[in-house]
């Protein structure tokens, strides 16, 4: 039985049309640098991995968005759920002045310092300008590849929203989060990332809920013959 719910009686699904699909995905600080060379730190949990390729969901009048895509770099900071008051202090913040009207209106402020508010330290990236933030125990250091513009066939969202795909040019992890006699695997017991689902905080739970049939396939095995992460 998977899960945890009881549906015996209830009604049949139904269409529901609510504002928002964020069905629950990792926290991400995006460190990216401003035109005068400061570092800007902005959370977001529209991300997906394949390989080492990320997508990312962002506003097009993010200070972020601006960012990435005059530098071309980008450094994707993993929080793990003891940092979810780091992330608190950076909502409803941005790095853009005069801050936009859609963000005036969700409660938004400009900060320019975000990581003197969240408290996370400053870090250098080394294949890129953008900063790392020393407390996540992860650190993705990644170069823009390709900028695609959404919703063009929609009226009332073209020009509003993008997905930006980069490509990762090198990762970071705290030694506490890999496997044990592993120097390039993660623990997923270990490994405790910060998820949001429907604009609420939440964490995974400390034991798997079942045996993987996936997990039994090498992860040496999704590599492509020949390819080098980060060439």
């Amino acid at each position: 039985m998977l899960g945890t719910i009881d549906i015996t009686g209830t009604a049949e699904s139904r269409s529901i049309e609510p504002a928002i699909l964020y069905f629950g995905t990792p926290v991400v600080l995006i460190g990216s640098t401003n035109e005068d060379g400061s570092p800007n730190l902005a959370p977001m949990s529209s991300a997906w991995w394949v390989g080492w390729r990320c997508m990312l969901g962002l506003a097009s009048n993010s200070k972020t968005t601006e960012n990435m895509i005059r530098t071309g770099e980008c450094v994707l900071n993993l929080p793990s759920v003891d940092l979810v008051d780091a992330v608190n202090a950076l909502a409803r913040t941005t790095g853009s002045n005069p801050v936009p009207a859609g963000k005036i209106k969700r409660g938004y402020r400009h900060e320019r310092d975000k990581f003197d508010i969240s408290g996370l330290t400053r870090l250098h990236g080394e294949t890129v300008a953008a900063p790392r933030a020393a407390e996540c125990p992860v650190q993705i250091e990644a170069k823009v590849a390709h900028v695609h513009r959404m919703a063009q066939e929609d009226e009332v969202w073209r020009g509003n929203l993008m997905a930006i795909e980069v490509r990762v040019t090198r990762v970071h992890a705290h030694p506490g989060i890999l496997m044990d006699g592993q120097t390039d695997r993660i623990d997923p017991d270990k490994w405790r990332p910060l998820i949001m689902s429907f604009q609420q905080f939440y964490g995974l739970s400390p034991q798997k809920l079942k045996h993987s049939v996936l997990g039994q396939i090498p992860e040496g095995a999704y590599k492509p013959p020949g390819w080098r992460p980060a060439a």
